[in-house]
């Protein structure tokens, strides 16, 4: 009987917030709230990367709502490749693909000015921070090959350009290291193409790629970084 109260006093409190949840945001399903809340849970309760997590029941007991709500929320956990189902196991906690997502619905055709503006401002971030990772890890090799790109760079036509452009940022990124920088220059090949279609007249840099190679050969990085300033002007004129 004791047991049938305490259950009775736990769904009637969680009830109580998720009410007081909703008044913080009218537009909040019951699964909005439950996902919100099963994501507090499991950190709360240190689940871990491989980890086995409590099956729908328990979940839904520990949260106080029914096994159907329980059952949207994890889909949409599942949906954001934070959980799977393996075999003999059941659900199991995951490392999420952070960028898959991004990497769904980045189309410049999709997308409207506002964002593939701000997005390409991030880019243009980005560019200016790589000088430390690139004098960090960078070889003969990526020099070698930074100048085979800029050997080819002889047209003006956007076609070119274009080719040109996506070469050697892309060879930038890759020489970071960094695996997440390398897929997010991928994700933002067809924003380049979108951002030289919005040039009525194209403004060549005072600082050239010819010029960054350079100075990536021998220079020092605060050299290099003022020079990808100042490579990325024309760019940021226009923004402004």
């Amino acid at each position: 009987m004791a047991s049938s109260r305490l259950k009775s006093e736990l769904k009637i409190n969680k009830t109580k917030a998720a009410g007081k949840e909703r008044k913080k945001n009218p537009s909040a399903t019951m699964a909005d709230i439950v996902e919100t809340r099963l994501r507090e849970y499991l950190k709360k309760k240190s689940f871990r990367p491989g980890d086995p997590l409590p099956k729908e029941m328990e979940l839904a007991e520990a949260l106080g709502v029914s096994r159907n709500v329980i059952r949207e929320a994890l889909s949409r956990l599942r949906m954001l490749g934070m959980i799977e189902t393996k075999k003999r196991r059941g659900m199991v906690l995951t490392t999420p693909d952070i960028l898959s997502s991004f990497e769904r619905v980045l189309d410049p055709l999709i997308i409207d000015d506002k964002n593939l503006k701000d997005i390409f401002e991030l880019r243009l971030v980005l560019e200016l921070g790589l000088a430390d990772l690139l004098y960090m890890r960078k070889t003969d090799k990526d020099i070698e090959e930074l100048e085979t790109i800029v050997k080819s760079e002889n047209a003006d036509e956007t076609e070119f350009r274009l080719k040109n452009e996506i070469a050697f940022h892309g060879k930038l990124y890759e020489m970071t290291g960094n695996d997440t920088l390398k897929r997010f220059q991928n994700m933002l090949l067809p924003l380049f193409g979108y951002v030289i279609q919005l040039e009525k007249q194209y403004q060549p840099a005072t600082v050239s790629h010819a010029d960054l190679v350079k100075i990536l050969k021998n220079g020092t990085k605060d050299e290099f970084k003022a020079a990808m300033t100042a490579h990325l002007q024309p760019h940021l004129q226009r923004l402004n």
